[in-house]
């Protein structure tokens, strides 16, 4: 009984195999009409645009502002950072069990520093800021400008 089921069980795994044959194309010479929406070209388009000058990432500093774990105070000055100064990013972080607030994308240390006083003076926070190293967006045109001095 084995061996007539063994035998089975090949003669069907053979008759599957042979099942796979090779068909040719019925079809010769024929024309094939691709129609694509124009919206993919310009998709592609600002892909690259972003790709190539995108935003790039280098060694930096950015301002540590805060590091509290009253979240509603956090905010608030979040408020302010971006309110005062529109130009500059504001990071946030969860780090159980306080949140960090970050500030800026910095090249030069001079440049954080001279943001950190700029903060202290107009009391945007009454707290410690730190220059912290970290990696930071650039923008491609601030790189022209390092390039070209």
């Amino acid at each position: 009984m084995k061996n007539f089921l063994s035998c089975f069980v090949l003669l069907m795994l053979l008759n599957r195999a042979g099942a796979q044959t090779m068909v040719s194309d019925t079809l010769q010479g024929g024309n094939i009409i691709v129609s694509k929406d124009a919206r993919l070209d310009l998709l592609a388009k600002k892909e690259m645009e972003f790709n190539v000058l995108g935003a790039k990432s280098a060694k930096g500093y950015r301002l540590l502002v805060m590091n509290s774990n009253d979240r509603e105070k956090v905010m608030a000055v979040r408020s302010k950072l971006l309110q005062q100064f529109p130009d500059q990013k504001v990071y946030m972080t969860f780090q159980a069990p306080n949140i960090k607030l970050k500030f800026g994308n910095f090249v030069d240390k001079a440049e954080a520093e001279k943001y950190r006083d700029l903060l202290g003076s107009q009391k945007v926070v009454t707290t410690n800021v730190y220059v912290v190293p970290e990696i930071v967006e650039v923008k491609p045109d601030k790189t022209k400008e390092q390039d070209d001095q």
